[in-house]
């Protein structure tokens, strides 16, 4: 659909190798956009908040694409746990998820740029974590340094041996690009990726 490229607004491998799966030619592009929570603003409404300002934030570039936003919070309680930025806070998130279940929120935002029309959405996924030691914490995150990543970790790494169960839809969403609502959107739009021509 050279008339309607698809991009992604994130520069996020994680994002970028999941989108690749559907096969679909894309292109990625970097949002300038505020993260700040607002005020009392619950998760769900924060991350579809985020996901679609960051879709429209690169939308002047591409007037006629179809613009994928997407942002994620890990939540226990009602306490939103960010991306730790570094070793420390990321032990601390761990050892505050040990035993207990997290809820992650992923928005989703799929914007049509030429019918400046947005659908926007928000998945959930839970995990339970399993009781931790401080030694399993600080040797998983030694190991794997998640300090860009919600919650602490990589479920498609060696996280995955934090949990004790997972539970939802997708668990692409977990990951940060929830693809089982994603492609029913394209869809909706006229892109259907098990009909349209695959990337070169």
């Amino acid at each position: 659909m050279p008339d309607r490229p698809l991009v992604l607004a994130s520069t996020s491998p994680f994002r970028r190798e999941l989108l690749a799966r559907l096969g679909l030619p894309f292109q990625t592009a970097s949002p300038d956009v505020d993260e700040s929570r607002r005020p009392g603003e619950p998760p769900q409404a924060l991350v579809q908040r985020l996901a679609e300002a960051k879709a429209r934030a690169v939308a002047a570039g591409w007037p006629h694409g179809l613009i994928i936003g997407s942002d994620q919070v890990a939540c226990i309680d009602d306490e939103v746990l960010g991306k730790p930025g570094d070793r420390a806070r990321a032990i601390a998130q761990l050892t505050r998820a040990a035993g207990r279940t997290v809820l992650f929120q992923t928005g989703l935002c799929l914007y049509d740029a030429a019918a400046d029309r947005a659908r926007v959405l928000c998945e959930p996924f839970r995990v339970r974590f399993r009781p931790l030691t401080q030694k399993q914490i600080q040797g998983y995150v030694d190991r794997e340094q998640p300090f860009h990543c919600a919650g602490s970790f990589k479920s498609e790494g060696l996280g995955i041996a934090l949990f004790e169960a997972m539970e939802g839809e997708d668990p692409n969403s977990l990951i940060g690009l929830p693809l089982i609502r994603l492609v029913g959107l394209l869809a909706e739009a006229g892109l259907d990726p098990l009909t349209a021509p695959a990337a070169r």
